[in-house]
């Protein structure tokens, strides 16, 4: 029996677009599977791509808060029937939210911002913008794992989280320090949920732009450290964490030749595996390194 499909506003950012694509096709195909529809903004922009931290630079909000606005509108016109945004990606997510918070606790911010768009409506301060693990979070525990036809039992998979989906921790949508939120969900499916230390560790981010070995050595602790407690694969949501974790791994050997490459998923994509999607809908062809023996 296929669950009751309740909807969503969901923006999907940039990079889900391109780079990350397979990260939206999995996550949208478990949604629906879970009863979930998650409904693209219409007309939305970047967000921003990060928080800024100064305090007068109200400009570089406009972008988030335009489409915290779309959310508004979709409710207006009976698209859906919720408040709350579902963001996929981590940086989305994080500037997103940074702003909503911003311009809620700020209505002096709020109207300089909404004063600037005068094209647009007001943005009146009633959206909430929330991760798509926070809404796996929120089922019936058993509710994942009924949907599941091909359990991942075997599988030792190490979350990891990167920053920006736990800090700061007003933000965050999990402790900080000791983040258990992607690995329930792995575990739902069936997986052997592997943790450590280095799950919290930053991967160097845009140094990767710059400062290729910087990044690679990062990766490599976070990885070794995580090969060394048993993981078979990593598990993140943030495409950028995934590229580096990822696509990196070749600077990594260059600098560490004894380092065995490790598999980088989404946890969007081992879900996809469980549920018995097909290859179209796992969208294993952008990683690096996809182990067949180990899906299998």
């Amino acid at each position: 029996m296929e669950p009751d499909i309740h909807k969503f506003p969901y923006y999907p950012g940039c990079t889900l677009k391109t780079t990350a694509r397979n990260f939206e096709v999995s996550a949208l195909a478990c949604a629906k599977k879970l009863g979930i529809e998650l409904v693209e903004l219409p007309r939305w922009n970047c967000c921003g791509t990060v928080f800024s931290l100064t305090d007068d630079d109200l400009i570089h909000h406009v972008a988030a808060v335009r489409n915290l606005i779309r959310v508004q509108e979709m409710n207006r016109d009976g698209m859906v029937e919720e408040n709350r945004l579902v963001t996929l990606c981590s940086m989305c997510f994080n500037t997103l939210k940074r702003v909503n918070l911003l311009v809620k606790e700020n209505p002096e911010n709020l109207e300089k911002i909404n004063n600037f768009m005068y094209l647009e409506d007001d943005y009146e301060g009633n959206v909430e913008v929330i991760h798509f693990l926070e809404l796996l979070r929120e089922l019936d525990p058993g509710a994942i794992s009924q949907r599941v036809e091909r359990p991942l039992t075997g599988l030792r998979v190490a979350p990891y989280y990167g920053c920006l989906m736990l800090r700061p921790r007003e933000v965050g949508i999990d402790d900080p320090e000791d983040p258990t939120i992607q690995g329930a969900i792995l575990a739902a499916v069936g997986a052997e949920v592997i943790y450590n230390s280095y799950m919290k560790v930053c991967c160097g981010s845009y140094q990767t732009v710059n400062d290729k070995s910087a990044v690679a050595r990062l990766v490599y602790d976070i990885l070794s450290h995580a090969q060394a407690d048993g993981a078979q694969a990593i598990v993140t949501s943030c495409p950028l964490c995934a590229y580096n974790l990822d696509s990196r791994q070749k600077e990594v050997r260059e600098i560490y030749p004894d380092f065995e490459q490790i598999p980088v998923f989404y946890f969007t994509q081992l879900m996809a595996v469980a549920f018995g999607f097909g290859a179209d809908l796992c969208g294993f062809d952008p990683n690096q390194l996809v182990p067949e023996h180990l899906l299998k």
